[in-house]
């Protein structure tokens, strides 16, 4: 029975019971050493079989750490039969797991789908249980793919339970339960049996402070003799000093005994014939130790009935018998991982021979997209490491690694280290390279552009090209001319001439008439290639070296580049092709990114809702993934969407938490709803603060111009409009948008151009592109007829923009429609309800994405696949949406328009 865990067992058991019901649930049991956690996952276990769940079990290990996937080995071995039945790449993804020389993808990411198709497919059969017991110590790899299937379960029947103490795996996202310490009533009655006297029961309770293993440890080092024991006059430890008392009963085992201990506690892995394999080198057995109750042999594994001991074995003993045990360990196993790992254990001197496995260790574990441990490995090769030129290529190997795996504060400090060994050339600059990568994930692209200038100097002909590349795009984010002139310069010299860099450098320095033409060509050949041979086309770049292939940081500049252009729909093509690419090859990690983009092109296209379905499943995929940053950038483009349906405080809030890179785009959301309020000298200021900053460059705030001026006339201060129109102007002509030189048109009829300019604008926007803009248009030029006391003429436009506000969900836009047409005398209905929108309007954004696929034919397997859910939770979904779609079956789904008319 256990004592004062009842809100813990009802917890648990209201887990399994949803679990039985096809419902997942996921539960972090935190707390102190020794406070109980193991004992409920025990009980938990057991009533699990009580009813017939199936049990899968790991448990963190202090030693294995380290060590690439151990946490998954350990979980997964027992159902490896199932693992062929897994989608590619994800079967890839945990054969890797599982061999260790086995290759996997690109993304550290795709093995949490992996385990959670796994758990999903095998609670088909009925539901399931997965514990994970010490997650502090857990590797992160493992940890990071336990969390991603944790945070993504739903509708499968798995529930899942984490015990973990305080200090230990980031929790956020999933139900917690701290557990406390027992009161002393709770306490003393784990003592009812032992025949303690009163004075000295309480002594234990007092001195255990509610931690149920120091009572226990305790009472143990007091006696269990009536009236008291041997040594009750001494004070009792107390309770963070259980390590203590165990040791102290390690102390009395037999030299032989104490020194099996340490073996099995270096160890780690419980495996028993690598440990008698062991113990046969250093002339000792497991039977003296088995015998002390201190651990327990199952089949084949040995386990210390608590992590606690096998701590106090490990640090109490002698460096000389930790080197001994590490030695033996290191010839016994078949595992290289194993072996590297206990050399460099034992290693108290550099070691070149070491150095070499641990460095083999790290390469195994890279490529298996274990990036945490493989950073830790190759730190540790380079501390091994007699020569300084090992030293120093570890360690940037290392900085590498751990850029890869997130990270970046790491990567700074081991960078710091490698900087006084990388010497000169090919190695600096890869270096280079890696620091810049961390620059910008710190939100710093200056300097990590200027990083890469620098940088390249040392490095090959196309690592140097590269780099540059990269160099200017981040020029271009930070708003620096100078390193974006200078790399476009250096790839001239270099013969590489790139037309992205070209571009960006004419166009920071507002040189619209031969950056944006430049840009255009770029995105055009891009775009073409990616056409002709899904992604893998080489294109001519005109250069001499010939074709060049299409990499996927040149889709995404592309990308980008079609955004900076206005062009919505390459925008919109590129980043459909780039979304199917991610989600065809498992890029888990890429995909927040690429969403993002494409929420920025199906806004400016008019999709606002499918920019919100967008945004949400960006967003879910960066929470799941521990990508911070990726969700604070998102927050900006959601800002954006509520500016548009006029709700200030969520638009405030998500506009709030932008960092300095977000800034801009922040302020231009806040000053688009300021403008719709009629706040015009609070746009005004905002915007014209804007344009004095960094970010004067960027997109968004050229696409502000026509709110800027809008203010401006409204508050009749023309002058303040001129110049950004000017700009903008200038911009638009270069590249011959027709929606962008409607705006242009719609601006000069506000500064006095009259009814002629109003008229080219709306010819303008007849050709397409933006209907938001369009809706702007009508709604002025419609004021400006009425005003012009024409007020029969201006019914027309005033409809047409009110209609097309309602479909995009612009609340405050629609209001001043409707105003100005009850101002014609017209009569208009109030704003629909929300009983009158479209069916699909009431789907959640994961039902939307699920449904659309549904209707298209996939599979619910597929669809899964696609969207890095389980079938089961996509099934359940689709259940969810058809009553509220007013469909019973694929069938009649499938002739549903949930994608056009809708989003304008």
């Amino acid at each position: 029975m256990l004592l004062g865990r009842s809100a813990a067992q009802a917890a648990l058991k209201d887990l399994l019971a949803g679990a039985g019901d096809g419902r997942s649930g996921v539960l972090v049991l935190r707390g102190e050493a020794g406070i109980g956690k193991s004992a409920l996952l025990d009980w938990t276990a057991a009533e699990a079989g009580g009813i017939g769940l199936p049990v899968l079990r790991v448990t963190g290990s202090e030693r294995e750490a380290e060590l690439a996937f151990a946490g998954l080995v350990q979980l997964l071995w027992p159902v490896r039969d199932r693992i062929d039945a897994l989608p590619e790449p994800q079967r890839a993804a945990l054969r890797a797991v599982l061999d260790a020389g086995q290759d996997r993808g690109p993304d550290r990411f795709l093995t949490g789908l992996a385990v959670l198709t796994l758990l999903a497919g095998l609670a088909e059969r009925g539901p399931l249980l997965c514990l994970v017991d010490d997650a502090q110590w857990v590797d992160r790899s493992s940890a990071e793919a336990l969390l991603f299937a944790a945070r993504r379960l739903a509708a499968e029947g798995v529930a899942m339970v984490f015990a973990v103490r305080d200090e230990g795996l980031d929790g956020h996202g999933l139900d917690e339960l701290r557990l406390p310490r027992l009161g002393a009533g709770d306490a003393a009655d784990l003592l009812a049996d032992r025949g303690f006297a009163p004075e000295l029961r309480d002594r234990i309770v007092a001195e255990s402070a509610g931690n149920p293993l120091a009572v226990l440890e305790f009472a143990a080092a007091a006696g269990t003799g009536p009236g008291g024991a041997p040594g009750a006059r001494e004070p009792l430890p107390v309770a963070d000093r259980v390590l203590a008392g165990f040791r102290a009963r390690i102390d009395g085992l037999t030299e032989r005994a104490r020194l099996m201990a340490v073996l099995a506690a270096a160890e780690g892995r419980g495996d028993l014939p690598v440990l008698l394999r062991a113990a046969r080198a250093l002339g000792t057995g497991l039977d003296e130790l088995d015998r002390s109750g201190l651990l327990h042999t199952t089949g084949a594994a040995v386990a210390f009935r608590h992590p606690l001991i096998a701590t106090a074995a490990y640090r109490g003993a002698p460096l000389t018998a930790r080197i001994a045990a590490h030695r033996a360990l290191a010839e016994a196993t078949g595992d290289p991982d194993c072996r590297a790992h206990h050399l460099a254990a034992a290693a108290t001197a550099p070691d070149a021979e070491a150095a070499a496995e641990v460095a083999a260790a790290a390469g195994r574990a890279l490529r298996r997209t274990a990036y945490t441990a493989a950073a830790g490995q190759f730190r540790r090769a380079a501390q091994l490491a007699p020569a300084p030129a090992e030293q120093a290529g570890w360690l940037v190997e290392a900085v590498s690694a751990a850029a890869s795996a997130g990270q970046l504060d790491w990567a700074a400090e081991l960078a710091e280290e490698a900087e006084p060994r990388a010497g000169d050339g090919a190695l600096r600059a890869e270096l280079a390279r890696v620091r810049a990568v961390v620059e910008f994930e710190r939100g710093a692209p200056d300097r990590a552009a200027a990083l890469l200038v620098r940088g390249a100097a040392g490095a090959a002909p196309d690592d140097a090209a590269a780099m540059l590349r990269t160099a200017a795009g981040f020029g271009w984010f930070a708003g620096s001319p100078e390193p974006v002139g200078v790399a476009a310069r250096r790839l001239r010299e270099l013969g590489r001439p790139d037309e992205a860099a070209e571009a960006m450098a004419y166009l920071l320095q507002e040189d619209y008439a031969r950056g944006v033409p430049l840009l255009a060509a770029y995105v055009a050949r891009v775009r073409r290639a990616s056409r002709e041979a899904a992604y893998e086309t080489a294109y001519e770049t005109g250069t001499r070296d010939g074709p060049r292939r299409v990499d996927g940081d040149e889709r995404m500049q592309a990308l980008y580049g079609s955004i900076i252009l206005g062009d919505d729909e390459a925008a919109m093509d590129l980043a459909a092709d780039e979304v199917e690419r991610c989600r065809a090859e498992g890029l888990i990690g890429r995909l927040p990114k690429v969403l993002q983009a494409q929420a920025m092109a199906q806004r400016t296209a008019g999709r606002h809702r499918a920019a919100a379905a967008s945004v949400a499943e960006a967003a879910a995929i960066a929470r799941d993934t521990g990508l911070h940053r990726r969700t604070v950038e998102l927050d900006v483009v959601r800002a954006w969407l509520a500016a548009a349906e006029g709700d200030e405080e969520r638009c405030a809030e998500l506009a709030g938490r932008a960092g300095d890179t977000g800034r801009v785009a922040a302020d231009c959301a806040l000053s688009m709803l300021d403008l719709s309020r009629g706040r015009h000298a609070a746009a005004l200021d905002r915007l014209q603060a804007a344009w004095r900053g960094p970010g004067r460059h960027t997109t968004v705030l050229m696409a502000a111009t026509a709110d800027l001026v809008e203010a401006a006339v409204r508050l009749g201060s023309p002058e303040h409009a001129h110049a950004p129109l000017d700009r903008f102007r200038r911009w638009a002509e270069a590249g011959a948008r027709p929606w962008a030189l409607a705006v242009a048109a719609r601006c000069e009829a506000l500064l006095g151009g009259g009814e002629e300019a109003y008229l080219r604008a709306l010819r303008l926007h007849e050709q397409g592109g933006r209907p938001f803009e369009r809706a702007r248009t009508e709604l002025l030029y419609g004021e400006w007829l009425r005003r012009e006391r024409r007020r029969s003429e201006a019914r027309a436009p005033l409809r047409s923009a009110l209609e097309s506000f309602e479909r995009l969900d612009a609340a405050p836009w629609a209001d001043r429609a409707r105003a100005e047409l009850r101002a014609t005398g017209t009569a208009v209905r109030a704003a629909p309800p929300a009983a009158r929108a479209r069916p699909a309007d009431r789907l959640t954004p994961q039902e939307l994405q699920a449904a659309r696929l549904a209707a298209q034919g996939l599979s619910s397997r597929q669809i899964g696949a696609r969207l890095f859910l389980s079938p089961r939770t996509v099934e359940h979904h689709l259940y969810k949406a058809y009553p509220k779609l007013g469909v019973a079956s694929r069938a009649e789904l499938a002739r549903l328009d949930l994608d056009g008319p809708a989003d304008g």
